[in-house]
């Protein structure tokens, strides 16, 4: 059978559903074969390989510790629901961004804990040196601002705290960094970054800064001061013990004064009643007086003498030593009355 130089045909035998081609015309080499299917299942299988990779970047999850930060034609958006979202595929961008809390040691190696002393070795404002170390906690809150405002957000926050804590530990004594002014201090610092971090709009928020430790740079130094620390904790002891004690003594002593001004009142009160009766017992008398002189004056007489001579006994006898009368206390001035 005869093939044209570029013809198609079959020879008997061949396989029905492969096409040969033909060489040239008197040629004994066979033809290649060619498969119909082959074209088509390729196509079937790019097509499905482009539906999953379409599908696969048409969707995305967020879990619960987690924001997103969509990226649409450059103008990014915040996703703040967790689960699964959709988005363009090829069109929009995706970047998660973790909003739980992170952290970082300034001053101190957290591995092996000890002082970094380039950024724990300060000046204080009575020009003394003392290491310090600190602990910052921060979070992202605006995940769109954390990624796009800034190059390095984490570096920028601890750039900012080793400023402000240099600053701010430059304003107070030693004694009071590494004793009882810690507290404040660590206020004053939080409050100083977290204004600043607002002003720059890094998207990132301090939670908490916290020393860690305080200690002079010398053993010596530090014994002195671990010294003066225990001075002044017995000196708070002793003012308040000292307090307590007066705030039992204070009340014991108004009570005691209280109980001597009842009593002098009562004293007060009595001999004012004493006053008053002899006071009507003398105008009593006076006026017996005014009216009896001699005889009053007898009786007041006779009285007074009962009192000064409670056991006296008056024995009256005549010329010759006769005993005429015998006057006892009880009787005796009614008898020397009688007989005057």
């Amino acid at each position: 059978m005869k093939f044209g130089r570029f013809g198609m045909g079959r020879r008997p035998g061949d396989d029905p559903n492969v096409v040969y081609a033909t060489g040239p015309t008197g040629s004994s080499t066979p033809p290649p074969r060619v498969r119909k299917g082959l074209g088509i299942g390729a196509g079937i299988a790019a097509a499905v390989v482009l539906a999953l990779v379409v599908a696969f970047n048409s969707f995305y999850t967020i879990s619960e510790q987690e924001n997103a930060v969509v990226i649409t034609f450059g103008v990014p958006s915040t996703v703040t629901t967790s689960g699964l979202h959709f988005k363009v595929p090829f069109v929009q961008q995706v970047k998660k961004v973790d909003m739980t809390i992170h952290g970082f040691a300034l001053g101190y190696d957290q591995n092996t804990g000890e002082f970094v002393s380039d950024e724990s070795l300060m000046i204080t404002s009575d020009y003394n040196f003392v290491n310090v170390d600190f602990f910052v906690e921060y979070r992202v809150t605006d995940p769109a601002a954390y990624l796009y405002n800034s190059r390095q957000p984490e570096l920028i926050l601890k750039t900012l705290a080793q400023s402000y804590i240099r600053d701010t530990i430059g304003l107070y004594p030693v004694d009071e960094i590494i004793t009882t002014g810690k507290g404040q201090i660590q206020t004053e610092i939080k409050e100083k970054i977290m204004n600043r971090l607002t002003a720059e709009d890094v998207g990132l928020q301090l939670v908490n800064i916290t020393i860690q430790d305080a200690e002079p740079p010398t053993a010596e130094v530090l014994a002195a001061f671990k010294e003066v620390e225990t001075a002044k904790q017995g000196a708070e002891t002793a003012v308040n013990t000292a307090n307590k004690y007066r705030s039992e003594q204070i009340p014991a002593a108004k009570a005691q004064a209280d109980q001597i001004l009842q009593k002098a009142e009562a004293e007060k009160q009595s001999r004012i009643n004493e006053a008053e009766g002899q006071v009507a017992r003398f105008n009593s008398m006076y006026q017996e007086y005014a009216r009896y002189p001699l005889i009053t004056k007898q009786r007041m007489y006779y009285e007074t003498m009962e009192q000064l001579l409670p056991n006296l006994k008056v024995i009256i006898v005549d010329d010759s030593g006769k005993t005429l009368n015998v006057l006892t206390p009880d009787l005796g001035g009614s008898k020397l009355a009688a007989a005057n």
